[in-house]
């Protein structure tokens, strides 16, 4: 007899892998927060050494700016793993994927500035682009399944 998969079965078994993927980016934003430096924009990062103003988005240090992120990760892993939290988990993930694009875009425009390296570069043009998969994933669960 052949076991068939439910429309259930498929998006619990999304969200345990998108729910793995946070788990993973979470754990390195506290392993290797440096990794993350480059897609927060320079506008939303506080600078308290009084050389330059700060902007009323301004409220965080880049490095609060990386932990405050990946505990929203980890967070949100953990409400696509509860069936009663999924939908909303995942509407949240989908609006922080869509917020991080203009981190990426950032981070992209800088690497091809006059600071840029070509590893930089190389990283930048790949990390923009893998935006778009993740955010339709995580849509995706936001949806309602029928039980089988």
């Amino acid at each position: 007899m052949p076991f068939r998969w439910s429309g259930r079965d498929l998006q619990t078994l999304s969200a345990a892998a998108m729910s793995a993927l946070l788990l993973t980016s979470a754990a390195k934003h506290f392993r290797e927060p440096e990794f993350f430096h480059q897609v927060v924009p320079d506008v939303l990062c506080r600078d308290d050494s009084g050389e330059q103003p700060n902007g009323p988005l301004a409220v965080l240090s880049r490095e609060e700016w990386v932990a405050v992120s990946g505990l929203l990760e980890a967070a949100a892993a953990v409400g696509l793993l509860v069936p009663a939290t999924r939908r909303a988990a995942a509407g949240c993930v989908t609006a922080m994927f869509a917020a991080f694009l203009s981190g990426h875009v950032d981070a992209l425009l800088s690497a091809y500035g006059p600071e840029g390296t070509p590893r930089r570069r190389r990283v930048h043009t790949v990390r923009l682009p893998l935006q778009a998969p993740l955010i339709a994933w995580a849509w995706t669960l936001t949806r309602r399944t029928r039980r089988s």
